[in-house]
């Protein structure tokens, strides 16, 4: 049965300067406007980090737009799934939700090199996310 609710995602990382950047960066790029894409940190830090940009632009994705943000308890609450990335005990827990823990390395201090394949698994992980997203039932 169509449904017009657009799922809700948060990527939810310590900074919000790297990981959550890039996966959201990926999920409003693949989302094709499907989805409603949240991205933010627990201490968010003060700017993305360049060398994240620049792999994301190496994939034709332009995320220098984006800011990191602090959590907020309305993303929190209106989300629908919660990817969180490394941020540990720091993360608040929301009754209700579907969590996802992606165990990925952190890109602050990182080359590019070291950077690039954390990059493509957060691509590989958002496609299948999206694939379960839409699959239909």
């Amino acid at each position: 049965m169509p449904t017009d609710h657009k799922p809700e995602v948060l990527f939810l990382c310590v900074h919000n300067a790297g990981r959550s950047q890039m996966a959201a960066g990926f999920a409003r790029d693949l989302g094709e406007g499907r989805i409603i894409v949240h991205s933010a940190g627990t201490a968010p830090g003060e700017q993305l980090n360049p060398a994240v940009v620049a792999a994301m632009a190496e994939k034709g994705i332009d995320i220098t737009d984006q800011i990191p943000q602090e959590l907020t308890e309305a993303m929190g609450l209106s989300a629908d799934v919660i990817i969180t990335m490394g941020c540990g005990d720091s993360c608040p827990v929301y009754p209700g939700k579907r969590y996802l823990d992606w165990d990925l390395p952190d890109p602050a201090g990182r080359t590019m090199e070291e950077i690039r394949p954390i990059r493509d698994d957060i691509e590989r992980r958002v496609v299948k996310l999206l694939d379960g997203l839409f699959r239909p039932r």
